[in-house]
């Protein structure tokens, strides 16, 4: 239920400049500002690779990378822009204090198992740093500490027992302090991560795709894909009718578009919330910050630099929370001045707030990523998903534990994120979640949220009931009206209207759809939604 990432449509120009502009209401990340990913052409022939990756978000491109690095051909597909799904949406912290926290698990996991999670973080965060100075990326990679608080009022027992956990997984620089480093409010008792990261993640992404390409990897953006087949004939189709053959495949697209039950019953999407605050320069302490609650705040930096490459003219403070399950809200402006009414009190040197934009997490019911061979396919078919709010680390563990187990080496990380594991250390989440998804089917035999579309305001949309079928009606600015099936096509769910980013969200698995066409926003969906006779 944490941070990562929504999905906002970044286009190109005619001209190949490229820019990024939102479909999704005033969805607008920080990184849209200043920074550009490299333009690329679509795919326009049939083409071979020793593998193909669908996916050009973090967890794929950096598959690409180290795969090309090892001398394998690439090519990347992705139906937008690179980095234009979730990375975009990301608070870009590196983080090892993972926030399901180390003794829950301990708990799922095992000993050996909270050791790995914490090793293989920590070696994420090196490789970043690896490839930003070998591959000479301006990103803004900083090292720092990061501080985890309990909020007043609330036991201080957790962070005894997050501390003994963190030294047993192997994190023994993590100490207990009195207070963070801050002046502008008390965080009380804290513990603190030291060798924590950070970095404009766009501007990584740049030099990533560069870095890819020198290598003699192809990548194909504005390539939707509508079918991947693994085996001895292992191939992925687009919908222009070319197609890669390949000798593997990677499904690196933030939740599977290539499964309809496998993965998804055990990992639920979340929307999780971030707002940009303007504040002066040095008024607050470069660290990350993180609270305990559930749906818990996190907070961090962002030097925000003048035209032509000048010096930082002033800070964005870069705060997150308040999660909800995708689609199952009515309450969409809410959590946004929640976020801002705890930021304004704990930093006093806000001057505005800058951005709003809220991202897709897919949130493991055990609290790590499943990163592998995907269950019940072919044994070259391979995905990454279930970044937990650590899509950063996990999508380079994603890279680097992926290149292994394709280039048959071992990894002593396969079987902790190997995506056919069982929930058996958390059957209770496990059972929740999949309630909560079987609930949502009720929808289907409900009333529509108007009998009218005079009732639906402009720029807005609702559920109608027509007969036996629901109708997803979105109404523009001028009154005119567009209509669609309100039924997911990944399994059926009835969408409900997401009235902040202006789509249509799936509140079983998290797919989010077009307002207009209905065209696919977000997985696991891989088809639009149907037309409907007018």
């Amino acid at each position: 239920m944490r941070l990562n990432q929504c999905h906002l449509l970044m286009r190109q120009t005619l001209s190949g400049d490229n820019i990024m502009e939102t479909d999704v209401g005033r969805n607008v990340t920080v990184w849209m500002r200043g920074a550009d990913v490299p333009a690329q052409s679509g795919l326009t022939e049939n083409t071979q690779a020793d593998v193909c990756i669908v996916g050009a978000g973090i967890a794929g491109l950096t598959t690409a990378y180290m795969l090309t690095r090892e001398g394998k051909s690439v090519v990347v597909l992705d139906d937008g822009v690179i980095a234009g799904g979730e990375t975009v949406h990301t608070t870009a912290h590196l983080s090892n204090a993972n926030d399901d926290r180390y003794h829950e698990l301990e708990r799922m996991h095992g000993e050996q198992g909270a050791r790995l999670a914490a090793q293989s973080h920590t070696a994420a965060i090196d490789r970043i740093e690896q490839i930003v100075r070998e591959e000479e990326i301006d990103c803004d990679f900083a090292r720092l500490d990061g501080y985890l608080f309990v909020p007043e009022g609330e036991s201080k027992d957790v962070l005894d027992d997050e501390l003994k956990a963190a030294h047993r997984a192997g994190l023994t620089g993590v100490e207990k302090v009195e207070r963070a480093p801050l002046e502008s409010f008390d965080t009380g008792a804290a513990l603190k991560f030291p060798q924590q990261g950070q970095f404009h993640i766009i501007k990584y992404m740049a030099g990533l795709a560069d870095a890819v390409k020198r290598n003699r990897g192809r990548i194909y953006t504005g390539t939707h894909v509508n079918k991947i087949k693994g085996g001895k004939s292992a191939r992925v189709e687009t919908d222009n009718g070319h197609t890669v053959t390949a000798g593997s495949i990677v499904v690196a697209t933030n939740t599977p578009v290539n499964d309809l039950v496998a993965i998804h019953t055990k990992q639920a999407p979340y929307r999780t919330y971030v707002i940009g605050a303007r504040i002066p320069r040095g008024s607050v302490p470069t660290i990350l910050l993180w609270d305990t609650p559930d749906p818990y705040h996190y907070v961090r930096l962002q030097a925000m630099r003048g035209d032509g490459g000048g010096g930082a003219e002033y800070d964005v403070l870069i705060v997150g929370g308040e999660d909800h399950k995708t689609g199952q809200t009515d309450d969409y402006d809410g959590p946004y001045a929640r976020l801002e009414a705890w930021t304004r009190e704990r930093f006093p040197s806000v001057e505005s707030i800058e951005y709003r934009w809220s991202g897709q997490v897919m949130e493991p019911v055990d609290g790590l990523a499943y990163i592998g061979r995907n269950p019940l396919d072919a044994d070259n078919v391979f995905i990454a998903t279930g970044d937990s709010g650590h899509g950063m680390t996990h999508g380079t563990i994603a890279g680097m534990l992926l290149t292994d187990l394709i280039l048959g080496r071992r990894n002593e990380w396969e079987s902790l994120y190997d995506p056919s594991r069982k929930p058996l250390g958390a059957p209770v989440e496990f059972a929740q979640e999949n309630l909560n998804v079987a609930a949502q089917y009720t929808d289907l035999v409900t009333g529509g949220d108007v009998s009218s579309v005079d009732e639906i305001a402009l720029d807005s949309g609702a559920v109608m009931r027509r007969g036996l079928s629901k109708i997803a009606l979105y109404r523009d600015e001028r009154g005119t009206v567009y209509q669609r099936s309100a039924i997911c096509t990944h399994l059926g769910c009835v969408v409900a209207w997401n009235d902040t980013e202006k789509s249509w969200d799936c509140p079983c698995h998290g797919s989010r759809f077009d307002k207009k066409d209905g065209h696919v926003l977000n997985g696991p969906a891989i088809s639009a939604l149907a037309a409907v006779d007018e």
